[in-house]
């Protein structure tokens, strides 16, 4: 039985080890946490609609439930032309494939101890409910809310969270009956956030922004986070008691002393499917990158998302097996490239869908939320094979 080693527990890595299972592989898996985070229902952490274990999956349960084996460690080095990859605690060498699925790193902006990201470390998620809870109980406050953008790769920009643990707070406040103590603001350096979701998505987020009296500031650079506000390119500050920010993704620090070929923003390059591509070695089937470490081809528009690393999981395991096989059928991931989002609310949701051909959103008050907590539900119930799990989801 050939062996494959998955570094990395998100998305891609634990639908990557599930498939490869299932084609009958021996696959270690190896994550710096013990758990996989469910980062599209983090943002309801903050609001104590659920706890931060409901978030989560245990990566013991999920070993028994599909059988790979699962180490906690913490990746430092990847040597992948020598066949090594060096962690904290020990050095792994001994795998036929190896597929590399731990994230992107997150640009680092001046002042970056100034503000706590609902997409940053898992427990960020209940510092970010601390901080609410004490303006809450003060009655009143200024609440900021951001994401930023990376010039060098347009796709590794994460916004939709921003946006809905906005609208979520809103919605909290509201049922507190204290929306009007409290100024909530969204900023972005860029002059058009969200416009990747698609010119109807971006006329309905100024009309929500409008009827929910969210004050907006976008169009310029980011200078400095301080401790009461945000600072930008004209020195102009933006007031706030409260800053929660989505830094852009950027290529991991480790990846730059590895021997994997990087684009200008660090990340990893790959072919249609998901084979590293090393200018001097064509031919290596071996090497595979997945998810938010690579540095995905697709429109302008296209955005790292968790369907796509796990379209990305699903057909780098039936690659594998096919390479095994002798046989040159593969399955790439870039006619996969789309936006698939259901922006919550809290009270509601959005649902929206972008592909190079069609782009819809659709306004789903009360039920796009109910749809949103059952994705959750049913992605926990899925992984843990206690349900039926619908393809491509």
């Amino acid at each position: 039985m050939k062996k494959v080693l998955v570094l990395g527990g998100g998305f891609a890595g634990l639908e990557s080890a599930i498939w490869l299972r299932k084609y009958g592989y021996d696959v270690t898996l190896i994550s710096n946490r013990d758990y996989m985070y469910i980062y599209p229902i983090s943002i309801w952490i903050p609001l104590k609609d659920i706890q931060f274990k409901d978030a989560t999956l245990s990566f013991k349960e999920l070993e028994k439930v599909h059988g790979f084996k699962f180490i906690q460690d913490e990746v430092l080095e990847i040597q992948s032309k020598q066949h090594k990859v060096v962690c904290k605690n020990n050095t792994y060498d001994d795998y036929d494939y190896l597929v590399m699925a731990i994230g992107s790193g997150k640009m680092k902006p001046k002042g970056n101890d100034n503000f706590l990201s609902i997409c940053g470390a898992p427990e960020e998620s209940e510092l970010i409910g601390n901080q609410l809870d004490k303006l809450i109980a003060k009655g009143e406050g200024k609440i900021a809310f951001g994401f930023g953008g990376n010039p060098k790769d347009k796709s590794a920009v994460r916004g939709g969270p921003a946006f809905e643990l906005m609208f979520n707070v809103h919605n909290k406040l509201k049922k507190l009956k204290i929306r009007d103590k409290f100024e909530l603001i969204f900023f972005a350096p860029m002059p058009n956030p969200g416009a990747k979701m698609g010119k109807d998505a971006l006329k309905m987020m100024d009309t929500w922004f409008k009827r929910l009296d969210i004050k907006k500031y976008v169009g310029k650079k980011i200078k400095e986070f301080v401790s009461d506000g945000i600072i930008l390119e004209d020195d102009s500050k933006i007031e706030a008691d409260f800053t929660m920010f989505i830094p852009a993704g950027t290529g991991l620090d480790l990846l730059k002393k590895s021997d994997l070929p990087l684009s200008d923003a660090g990340f990893v390059v790959v072919n249609d499917y998901c084979e590293v591509t090393y200018d001097n070695d064509k031919e290596n089937h071996s090497v595979f990158a997945i998810g938010d470490i690579v540095a995905i081809e697709g429109p302008d528009w296209k955005a790292k998302q968790g369907h796509l690393a796990e379209v990305m999981a699903r057909n780098v395991a039936y690659n594998i097996r096919e390479i095994d096989k002798g046989s040159d059928k593969r399955r790439g991931y870039i006619e996969h490239v789309n936006i698939i989002c259901v922006m919550d609310s809290g009270d509601g949701a959005a649902l929206i869908y972008r592909n190079d051909k069609y782009e819809k959103m659709v306004q789903a008050p009360v039920v796009g939320h109910w749809m949103k907590q059952g994705w959750g539900k049913y992605f926990k119930s899925s992984k843990m094979d206690k349900m039926f799990r619908i393809p491509g989801m």
